[in-house]
């Protein structure tokens, strides 16, 4: 846990020198008023009970188009709490796109509510990439197997209950983001398109990701001050040598597994001197964004 607090600390660091989680606008969007109907329309489903077995209660705040603290109430998985965007556009008849974004430490549910979406800009930035796709932003309470039992149990509400196009659903996860959606992946990457691991380690299986063919990009600073690039290292020889075993040529397995470990250059170019908080910065980056919505 001590590492844990150290992360946030660093990502605070980095929150500071970018501006991200700017409370200024926080009020400007927290405190306009919601037409709750329009919004229900919008939605359709999104209250209602599914199978008898879950429910959702909407949640009443909004930030930069995002609907705050939306609560899944699973009988298996209890309640799951997460940010929801859902454009304009979106009235049901088409299928969308769908991303799922998980946060590091700082952005988890005991941090307070809507603290991954101002700390964090993934959700945002997807929007210029795809813009019929909704975004789910979880608050979730670990990086461990509850948090990625109730990532799958949101990703098949939203699968069940909005009109996806399921060739379409991607994935990013963040430090202990990106230590939850690993184990997800480990257990359910045929749900996902394609995945996006920033600045994290994989604590999932490999061998579901190999059998599915899920496409991974891992990214990572060369001297991560958390985790360091050698787990990130080690699971993408991993990964690469299970599909060489698997019969698959060097270029088949590089249009569906990517590593990029970045120098301290990257960071320092772009004003952070911090590694593992400079993670951030992967959001912005047209590169590595690109290549997980090119999927």
């Amino acid at each position: 846990m001590k590492k844990k607090i150290i992360c946030c600390l660093l990502t605070g660091m980095i929150l500071a020198l970018t501006g991200c989680g700017n409370r200024e606008d926080r009020m400007t969007y927290t405190e306009a008023d919601t037409d709750r109907t329009e919004r229900s329309e919008k939605t359709e489903g999104a209250d209602a009970v599914a199978e008898g077995t879950t429910s959702v209660t909407e949640g009443t705040e909004e930030y930069r188009g995002f609907i705050l603290d939306n609560v899944l109430h699973s009988e298996n998985d209890g309640e799951i709490h997460y940010n929801l965007y859902v454009p304009e556009s979106y009235d049901g008849s088409e299928p969308y796109a769908l991303f799922f974004t998980l946060p590091g430490y700082e952005g988890l549910y005991f941090q307070g509510v809507g603290e991954n979406l101002y700390s964090e800009n993934f959700g945002f930035e997807a929007q210029h990439y795809v813009e019929d796709m909704i975004i789910v932003a979880p608050q979730l309470s670990d990086w461990g197997e509850t948090s990625a039992d109730q990532t799958i149990a949101l990703v098949e509400y939203f699968l069940g209950n909005y009109n996806i196009d399921s060739s379409r659903v991607y994935a990013e996860g963040y430090s202990g983001g990106g230590e939850t959606m690993s184990r997800v992946m480990g257990k359910r990457p045929e749900l996902f398109t394609a995945y996006l691991q920033c600045s994290s380690q994989w604590d999932g299986d490999y061998k579901p990701v190999v059998q599915s063919r899920t496409p991974v990009y891992f990214v990572i600073g060369q001297d991560d001050e958390y985790y360091g690039s050698g787990p990130t290292r080690e699971a993408y020889e991993t990964l690469r040598d299970m599909y060489r075993e698997e019969g698959l040529s060097d270029e088949q397995i590089d249009r569906i597994l990517v590593l990029d470990v970045k120098d301290a250059d990257y960071f320092e170019s772009r004003g952070i001197t911090v590694q593992h908080g400079g993670g951030s910065l992967f959001a912005a980056d047209e590169e590595i964004m690109g290549w997980l919505f090119g999927k």
